[in-house]
Formats: structure tokens, C-alpha cells, sequence
């Protein structure tokens, strides 16, 4: 690995952290077309494989505080972990078995996607002491289980921690606030990035140096763009469509490239 490699896969790891600091979210999905078109990883597949390891970490790190801040829905998350790590194994399965050069195509489809529904309004929720008892089980396993297993299916085949899948999936499963939903939807991330990485990871698609670097990139970036984000609280909307035009503008690039 070159000096301007090193250095360019920092600078993509810095993107992704500070976009998370500020936003929220979203930054991983980036992450893939930073490590194939910036740093310039050869393999579609290792790219993918790469950023799902940076995802895992990313977000392990930010549940920590959300954990802390009582905003995790535990019950409710292992249910919709567990059914999204078996949709995420049999997706990343799938992602391998692509034409590289397709899956960035779909990816860029995918981008224009997200790009579309960030641009959306959030609806909020008035549910705040939503729980997964034996009561409310009937009523919630049915929701969550097939909503997780889609949700894993896309994440694993993409490898992207899913997160702007996840948090509209829990809230039309449970109906959680939006900031349990945030604060649950890590677990999954946690979870369903952990799965693809170990998939591609014994396919020899990781390259590890490369994950570290990200990593530590995004934890320099997340702690600027968290700082920013202070700053530009009153912007915030602002910002998120900002982030959501850049994601569709990318996307099309992406795909317009595959076609």
C-alpha cells in the first residue's frame, strides 16, 4: 500500500465520520464508492467487503452512546437482528455471486434511492413505551421478523449497514419514536454488518489495512463533524438534503457508469 493510498483511504474514512457527526447517518453509504472511484480498491467485491468492516465498527462505536442514554430497545432489536443476520448471509451470498461491475450499477440505483427517501419527512411517532412483552408479541413478531429479513437481505447483498432501511422499518413495526428507533437500529447495523463482513471476509474479499485506516479516519471525521453539527444545529435540515442531493448525484454517476 502506497503513501497516497494511505493517505486517500484516511481522507475517505474522514468523509464518512464527519457526514455521520453531522447528519446522523447515511455515511456509510459512501463508503463503497469512496474505496472503488478515490482510493481506487480494484475489486468491487473487496470494496464492499471492506466498507462493511468499517460499517460494523462505526457503529458498534456510536451505540455505545446511545446504550448509555437508554434509548436502545433491546427486545425489540434482537428480534430484527436475528432475522436480518439470515437475510444479510444469504444477500452477502448472493452480492458475491455478481458481476462486480453490475453490483456497482445496482449500488448506484440503490444511492439514487436513499438519496429520494432522506429527502422525505420522517413521520413522528407517539409511542414511547413500546415493548416486546408476551402481550404484545402477536402483535409484533409479525411485523418485525419479515421487515428484518428484507431489511438484512439488501444490507448483506450491498454490504451497507442498512441504517435508513432499519430505522423507517422499526418505526412501521413497532411504531418507537424516532430516537429509539436511531438508537435500536444500531444494534441491527451492528449486527447485520458483522454477518456480510464475516461472509466476505472468508471469500478473501477484506483488505484489512485498508478497514483500519477507515476506521480511523471516521472516528477523527465523526469527532469534527459531531462538533460542526453543534454549530449548524438550526441547519440540520438543511444539511440532510444537502447530503441526500450529493448521494443521488453520485448514484447516477455510478449507475449511468455501469450502462
Amino acid at each position: 500500500m502506497t503513501l497516497s493510498h494511505i493517505l486517500l483511504a484516511l481522507a475517505s474514512g474522514g468523509v464518512i465520520g464527519v457526514v455521520l457527526g453531522l447528519v446522523g447517518g447515511g455515511g456509510s453509504i459512501l463508503a463503497v464508492p469512496l474505496l472503488v472511484y478515490l482510493v481506487g480498491v480494484g475489486s468491487p467485491h473487496a470494496a464492499i467487503g471492506t466498507a462493511a468492516v468499517a460499517v460494523t465498527a462505526n457503529a458498534l462505536a456510536s451505540l455505545v452512546g446511545h446504550a448509555r442514554a437508554g434509548k436502545v430497545k433491546w427486545r425489540c432489536a434482537a428480534v430484527f437482528a436475528t432475522a436480518g443476520v439470515i437475510g444479510a448471509a444469504i444477500g452477502a451470498e448472493i452480492g458475491k455471486a455478481f458481476d462486480g461491475e453490475r453490483l456497482l450499477m445496482l449500488f448506484g440505483l440503490l444511492m439514487i434511492g436513499v438519496g429520494v427517501s432522506m429527502l422525505r419527512k420522517r413521520r413522528k411517532s407517539e409511542a414511547p413505551d413500546i415493548r416486546l412483552t408476551r402481550k404484545t408479541a402477536s402483535a409484533l413478531m409479525p411485523r418485525l421478523v419479515p421487515i428484518g429479513l428484507g431489511v438484512g437481505l439488501a444490507a448483506g447483498f450491498f454490504g451497507i449497514g442498512g441504517g435508513f432501511l432499519i430505522v423507517p422499518g422499526l418505526i412501521a413495526a413497532t411504531a418507537m419514536p424516532l430516537s429509539f428507533a436511531v438508537g435500536t437500529s444500531l444494534v441491527v447495523v451492528t449486527a447485520l454488518g458483522l454477518t456480510t463482513a464475516t461472509s466476505y471476509a472468508l471469500s478473501g474479499y477484506v483488505d484489512w489495512p485498508m478497514a483500519a485506516l477507515l476506521v480511523l479516519g471516521g472516528i477523527v471525521g465523526a469527532f469534527g463533524g459531531i462538533r460542526l453539527g453543534v454549530r449548524l444545529a438550526m441547519r440540520k435540515g438543511l444539511l440532510e438534503r444537502s447530503f441526500a442531493i450529493i448521494v443521488m448525484l453520485v448514484g447516477s454517476y455510478i449507475a449511468l457508469k455501469g450502462v
